[in-house]
C-alpha cells in the first residue's frame, strides 16, 4: 500500500501531489501523438492537470508542446503556470477571432465554464457553458477532445441507489445544469457531425485542501457554524486521482462522444464527515436540518473499469484538509454550493 504524508506542509508539496502522474498515465504519453492544449487553464484544476501532463511527458521521455489558454486576469497566475513548464496564450475564448487564431493541436482539454455566481449572470453562463463549446468543437474538429462536464446534469437520486450512471437520462435542474447539458450536446453534435473523438467528463466532485466540498464543511465546523444536512450525502475524489483519469481519457475519446463519471465510490455522509472534522478540530459538531432521502450522487463503476480505483483514500484527504485548515493555510474562498437542491448556484 502506498504511503502518504501525514499532512501537506505547503502549496509546493500540494502541487507535487496533485500533479503526480501514475505509471499508467506515463505509459499513455509514451505513445500519444500530437501536442496538447488546455482551454480555460487558469481555474482550480487546470494548472495541476497541465503540470501533470508536462511531468508525464518528461517521465516518458517525449517532447510535446503543452499550451494553456486563459484570459489570465491575474498576471501572477500566468507567471505561475509558465513556471510549471507550460506555454501560455492570453485571450478571451469567446472572442471568435482569438479562438480562430489558436493552433489546431491534436489533443484538446476543455476546462472553460462558469458555475460560481451563475445565477447572477445567466446570459454569460449560457455563453460560456453552451455557446463556446459549439465554437470549440468546430475549431478543433480534427482533434480529439476531452471536455469537463458535471454530475449536476443528473437528478437527485435515492441514497441507496449507488448514484446515477452514464446511460441514465439527464434531468438538469436549474439554468446552470441546463447550460452544462447544453455544453455536452454541443460537443456531442460536433463529434457526430465532424467525426471528432470526444470524451465528456461528469466530475462530481474533485477535492483538495484549498477548496471543495470537504473545505466547505470543514470551514463551518472550524468556525463553530451549523452545517446544513438537507443535502446529506455526496461523492468526492482526490483531485490528483481525477487528474490522472482525465488525462487518460484521451485514449477513451470516441464517436459519438463517450460519457464518463469521475468521482469516488463511497457515498459519504455529511453528518459523519462533520463529526470527523469536529474531532480533529476539537470542536462540538453543530448540525441543522435533516437528511433528505435523495442526493446528487454519481456511480463511478465505468471509470473504475477504465482507469482503476482512485489511489488516495478519502479518509486521508479528510485528514489532509483538516490539518491544512487547522494551521490556517490558504484556501480559495470558492464554495461549491454542494448543498443546493434547487439548481440555483
Amino acid at each position: 500500500m502506498k504511503e502518504y504524508p501525514k499532512e501537506i506542509l505547503n502549496e509546493k508539496q500540494l502541487e507535487t501531489l496533485l500533479s503526480q502522474p501514475t505509471e499508467a498515465t506515463v505509459d499513455m504519453f509514451k505513445t500519444l501523438d500530437g501536442d496538447i492544449i488546455f482551454l480555460g487553464i487558469a481555474g482550480k484544476i487546470g494548472p495541476s492537470l497541465a503540470h501533470m501532463a508536462k511531468r508525464a511527458c518528461d517521465m516518458a521521455g517525449v517532447s510535446k508542446r503543452i499550451i494553456g489558454v486563459s484570459r489570465f486576469s491575474n498576471k501572477d497566475e500566468q507567471v505561475y503556470i509558465e513556471g510549471l513548464g507550460v506555454e501560455t496564450i492570453k485571450g478571451d475564448l469567446l472572442d471568435e477571432a482569438f479562438l480562430e487564431s489558436l493552433p489546431r493541436v491534436k489533443n484538446v482539454f476543455f476546462l472553460a465554464g462558469m458555475k460560481f455566481g451563475s445565477e447572477d449572470n445567466l446570459s454569460l453562463t449560457w455563453a460560456m457553458n453552451s455557446f463556446l463549446p459549439g465554437l470549440v468543437a468546430k475549431h478543433f474538429k480534427d482533434s480529439r477532445i476531452v471536455a469537463y462536464s458535471t454530475g449536476c446534469v443528473y437528478p437527485l437520486v435515492e441514497i441507496e441507489s449507488g448514484g446515477s450512471k452514464e446511460n441514465d437520462r439527464p434531468v438538469a435542474v436549474g439554468e446552470y445544469a441546463q447550460s452544462c447539458l447544453g455544453r455536452e450536446r454541443m460537443f456531442e453534435y460536433g463529434s457526430k457531425a465532424n467525426n471528432t473523438p470526444v470524451a465528456l467528463i461528469r466530475l462530481n466532485y474533485a477535492v483538495e485542501p484549498r477548496y471543495g466540498v470537504l473545505v466547505d464543511i470543514a470551514s463551518k465546523v472550524k468556525a463553530g457554524r451549523p452545517v446544513d444536512l438537507s443535502m446529506g450525502y455526496f461523492n468526492v475524489i482526490w483531485q490528483g486521482d481525477a487528474n490522472n483519469m482525465v488525462l487518460r481519457s484521451l485514449e477513451r475519446t470516441t464517436v459519438p462522444a463517450n460519457i464518463i463519471n469521475i468521482t469516488g465510490k463511497e457515498t459519504l455522509s455529511v453528518r459523519n464527515v462533520v463529526e470527523k472534522f469536529a474531532q480533529i478540530f476539537g470542536k462540538v459538531a453543530s448540525l441543522e436540518g435533516e437528511e433528505a432521502q435523495t442526493a446528487l450522487l454519481s456511480n463511478p463503476d465505468k471509470s473504475y473499469e477504465l482507469f482503476g480505483a482512485p489511489e488516495v483514500p478519502i479518509d486521508k484527504v479528510i485528514e489532509w484538509t483538516a490539518r491544512w485548515m487547522d494551521s490556517d493555510k490558504k484556501t480559495l474562498g470558492k464554495p461549491t454550493h454542494f448543498e443546493v437542491r434547487d439548481g440555483k448556484y
